[in-house]
């Protein structure tokens, strides 16, 4: 579940460093705009809030526990052995990277640090990408040495296709996916496009398909949720662990091109690639990629009623891009006849 998520373990024995390299590595990840998280292993137990107090007597009751102020919470809960790899795998679907301090035993990518007195890690330590010696250079050694995991990460995450598609079309006269041109519906063209560079391509609402896309799968949109967004969280919630590429149905002029601009735009840190056409003054949701932390985003916006993509765009974590000319007409869409 966690293979291809950008966990990573920084390890050692204790006076190693391993709390001061990740202390230093924050600054540095956080300044990229990336968002970090830290796991750390204590194995003498924890000590984080004080006897007598309220939130530790609701503690000592059995309830888990969220402790809240300005500009910062903290969750307190009970153990439950036996869950890190969920509990890892939670995490890194709302951050760009977790650090994981200690855990030396779990099947994890990790740094392993030397202390002065040792010359490698303990037999048993396995998925070891680089051992640290105590030394003033281990933060330059190591700083480069996680920006390749994290991007290697981000770029091994699944590539899912999505085409959307529902409604009637009155101002067409036909639903839109099923029109033809070239003796092919546009759903098939779209669908064939999806086809050459993602894993696996859903199509997404309501409606009738075409023969040759009838072992497809096929979603139902959210019933509580309207709008693009509704379609686009079915999937999410379908496929929570990949990244979408996003066409709706209507864009007869979609290429190859386009979709691999998409896909090369991928980074650490950027949840969503919502392209900027020029002069045009908004984004282009319906044509996009999402990663799957963009999900967090999206299930606030519906959970707030929002019915455009469009705000999205203003998230920390969103990123427009400017569409090459060349490849802009694919981002062109057709909602009446006479504009085909």
């Amino acid at each position: 579940m966690i293979e291809r998520l950008p966990i990573l373990g920084v390890c050692g024995f204790s006076g190693s460093g391993k709390t001061t390299l990740i202390e230093q590595l924050i600054p540095r990840l956080t300044a990229d705009g990336l968002s970090v998280a830290v796991v750390k292993h204590d194995a003498h137990g924890l000590d984080v809030d004080r006897p007598g107090k309220d939130s530790d007597r609701l503690f000592q009751a059995g309830a888990d526990v969220l402790l809240q102020g300005p500009e910062q919470e903290f969750f307190r809960r009970h153990g439950r052995d036996g869950e890190l790899a969920p509990a890892l795998a939670s995490l890194a679907g709302r951050y760009d990277l977790v650090l994981v301090e200690g855990h030396k035993r779990t099947p994890l990518p990790k740094l392993w640090l030397l202390d002065d007195d040792q010359s490698g890690p303990p037999e048993g330590v396995d998925n070891v990408l680089a051992v640290l010696t105590k030394d003033a250079g281990r933060l330059a050694a190591a700083a480069p040495m996680v920006d390749e995991f994290l991007m290697g990460r981000w770029l091994a995450t699944p590539v899912f296709g999505c085409v959307l598609i529902g409604g009637k079309s009155a101002r067409m006269g036909a639903p839109k996916h099923l029109l033809t041109e070239g003796g092919r519906t546009w759903l098939e063209r779209t669908v064939e496009l999806l086809d050459g560079c993602c894993e696996t391509v859903v199509i997404s609402g309501a409606g009738d398909v075409p023969a040759s896309l009838a072992d497809r799968v096929q979603l139902p949109d959210i019933v509580d949720v309207q709008g693009p967004i509704s379609g686009l969280l079915s999937v999410m919630r379908w496929g929570p662990n990949v990244s979408w590429l996003v066409a709706a149905c209507d864009l007869p002029d979609l290429s190859a091109e386009a979709l691999a601009w998409l896909l090369a735009n991928r980074r650490p840190g950027a949840w969503a690639n919502l392209p900027a056409l020029a002069n045009a003054g908004r984004v282009e949701p319906l044509l996009a990629h999402y990663d799957f932390r963009a999900r967090t985003v999206l299930e606030g916006m519906a959970e707030r009623g929002e019915l455009s993509l469009q705000p999205a765009a203003a998230h920390a974590k969103v990123i427009s891009l400017r569409v090459p000319d060349a490849l802009a007409p694919a981002w062109r869409n057709v909602n009446r006849p006479e504009s085909g």
